[in-house]
């Protein structure tokens, strides 16, 4: 996790209503391609998805692979795509305290179709296992 400006440690798996109205405000036209770093839970924790939860616990990591199998349709329904999928690696240059299992780089459309995307039901019905799946 990291460390927030108070000195409280920080999960950031969801941006801030004040982020999220800062991008949607930025006047960005065209494609958006958004990095994600991503750290995995030893064990998925879905005890605030329990409806999710697989029968026997299950990894941070394959929790995810539930969650990108879920998503995929509705990634691909508004023309986005995954661009970059790969094991994250110590840094070249970078904190040497910081460490992440997956780096990704999702490709939208716009920030329109991005938008319909996370606010479609069926996509949102199975979200439970992206929280489920991070650390951060």
């Amino acid at each position: 996790m990291s460390e927030d400006t108070d000195g409280i440690r920080a999960r950031y798996i969801d941006p801030t209503e004040e982020q999220g109205r800062l991008l949607f405000t930025s006047g960005i036209e065209g494609p958006v391609t958004m990095l994600n770093l991503l750290r995995f839970r030893a064990v998925a924790d879905y005890s605030a998805h329990p409806d999710l939860a697989p029968s026997t616990p299950i990894s941070g990591k394959w929790a995810y692979q539930l969650y990108a199998d879920h998503t995929m349709p509705y990634l691909a329904a508004v023309g986005g795509s995954v661009t970059l999928a790969g094991d994250a690696r110590p840094f070249l240059i970078g904190p040497t305290a910081q460490r992440w299992d997956l780096v990704l780089l999702v490709t939208h459309t716009g920030l329109g179709a991005f938008l319909s995307m996370a606010t479609d039901a069926g996509y949102l019905s199975g979200i439970g296992h992206r929280e489920a799946a991070l650390e951060d």
